[in-house]
């Protein structure tokens, strides 16, 4: 272990770096600890027969999660028979517990400083413990943790202590099943809406939902049930979701009324969009629901970019449509200017690298694919001696393969697929930075092991055109530096 430390840099701590915060965290932990044990014991007796014994069997459902194995398990543990209710509350304590042991995770104490990675994730399963503690205890476990944290100070100034690294990461990554209504809410207006639909380990469940759209601007409006799989607990919400266009985007969410009071306010809400009266729309929002709480920020990570790239991209459609121009427009000028050895001034040197970036990304995407457009380009570049995105261009000329490639495999018989994948596969080679080739490289080999000797076969028969197939094949797999034979 010593070794593997020395070798990783592992608990040796930067130059100047103190790790004196170790010890502070770890008293809160270990106070945090030891009240949420005495809590759990005394909660948990009344619905589990050896809360401990329970605790140690959880093993079970977190390595199946199935309804019918959890039902086993609290069977097979449970003091009595337990309502629908009192399984929540018995997974809500077990699960509480397994966040109390995670906060002992080893590689939360490896690093130098309390603000690495693996010590706030940490301090974000203890925040899951208290979480989930607000909902069978009153007193304040989370003050009491916030002030033992304070003492864990770090190395950097910006970051203070662990009071202000929990305050500003760990606090708002806090998910609760209202978060998760506006996170469906949002989302539901940038991508087809489902019914029920995942959202990671919880169950959203429409009893109705409706989108209205005018232009640019969208509002969704749904009644529905959040449940997590991992607790079983479920909540009722109504939330609307307005989207103006660009980044102007809003969501309030509230416990379920009754089914005609919803039923009223949709219908109520859906007429004022439709007068396309946006101040009034907003002002209709915000009688129902309040001043909106949810934003795009409140997206979980990924369905936060997807929405973001739904944004942004109307943008960057019009900014790249205008650098093109410019471009277009003063070809000409550009390549007289660096033959002559004078610098291109700053905006022309822009819109030059963005417009011939942007216009080669959509040649090698384009199928079929153009290769004389793409070499004038390529000759533009040199010419204009523009800096590639290499990054962007060899991921959209490796996705364009590998999908053809996926084609070709599902249609072996196909020719002309066979003759479009020898085109791409060379110009691809002919581009001034690699392409990462192991996919399409993998899928030759298998259709090498799985189609090939067929068509040698046939060849070997006189088909004429099985023998053309053979060739290609082969030549297909040389240039992507296959071992043919």
């Amino acid at each position: 272990m010593e070794r593997w430390r020395s070798n990783c840099g592992c608990n040796s701590g930067r130059a100047g770096w103190n790790q004196e915060w170790r010890g502070p965290l770890r008293e809160a932990l270990d106070a945090l600890r030891e009240k949420l044990a005495e809590r759990y014991e005394q909660t948990a007796a009344s619905l589990l027969k050896d809360p401990w014994g329970a605790r140690n069997d959880y093993i079970d459902v977190l390595l199946d999660r199935s309804e019918q194995n959890v039902c086993r398990f609290l069977r097979g543990h449970a003091a009595h028979e337990l309502s629908k209710e009192e399984c929540s509350q018995a997974l809500k304590l077990l699960e509480l517990q397994r966040h109390a042991m995670l906060m002992y995770t080893s590689c939360g104490w490896f690093f130098d400083d309390i603000s690495g990675i693996e010590t706030v994730q940490v301090i974000e399963y203890a925040g899951r413990a208290i979480q989930l503690a607000k909902d069978f205890w009153d007193d304040d476990l989370e003050g009491q943790f916030l002030e033992a944290l304070s003492k864990a100070k770090s190395n950097l100034p910006e970051h203070g202590d662990g009071k202000q690294i929990y305050e500003k990461w760990v606090k708002p990554a806090t998910v609760t099943l209202e978060k998760v209504a506006a996170h469906y809410g949002i989302s539901s207006l940038f991508k087809a809406h489902e019914n029920p639909q995942q959202v990671y380990c919880y169950t959203v469940d429409a009893e109705d939902y409706r989108r209205l759209e005018a232009g640019r601007t969208k509002l969704a409006l749904a009644r529905i049930h959040v449940s997590s799989q991992i607790t079983w607990e479920s909540s009722c919400f109504i939330l609307s979701a307005f989207h103006l266009g660009d980044h102007n985007l809003s969501c309030g969410v509230k416990a379920c009324a009754d089914r005609e009071a919803y039923e009223e306010m949709a219908k109520k809400i859906s007429e004022v969009f439709a007068t396309g009266d946006i101040p009034e729309i907003v002002r209709a929002l915000d009688r129902e629901f309040g001043t909106a709480a949810y934003s795009t920020k409140s997206l979980f990570r990924d369905d936060q970019r997807m929405v973001l790239r739904h944004i942004l991209n109307p943008t960057l459609d019009e900014t790249a449509q205008a650098f093109r121009q410019v471009h277009e427009h003063h070809a000409a000028l550009i390549q007289f200017l660096r033959d002559l050895g004078v610098p291109l001034p700053k905006a022309m040197a822009t819109a030059a690298e963005f417009a011939l970036n942007g216009m080669l990304r959509r040649e090698l995407e384009a199928e079929p694919l153009d290769v004389d457009r793409v070499n004038s380009l390529m000759d533009q570049v040199r010419a204009a001696k523009v800096n590639l995105d290499e990054t962007t261009l060899e991921f959209a000329a490796r996705m364009a393969l590998e999908k053809l490639m996926r084609e070709f495999a599902a249609d072996p018989e196909n020719h002309e697929l066979l003759e479009r994948l020898q085109t791409r596969v060379g110009l691809i080679k002919s581009l001034p930075f690699s392409v990462v080739l192991w996919q399409p490289q993998n899928v030759w080999f298998n259709m090498r092991r799985t189609v090939y000797d067929g068509f040698l076969q046939r060849a070997g028969d006189g088909d004429q055109q099985a023998k053309a197939w053979v060739e290609q094949f082969q030549s297909l797999g040389r240039s992507l530096s296959a071992q043919v034979e």
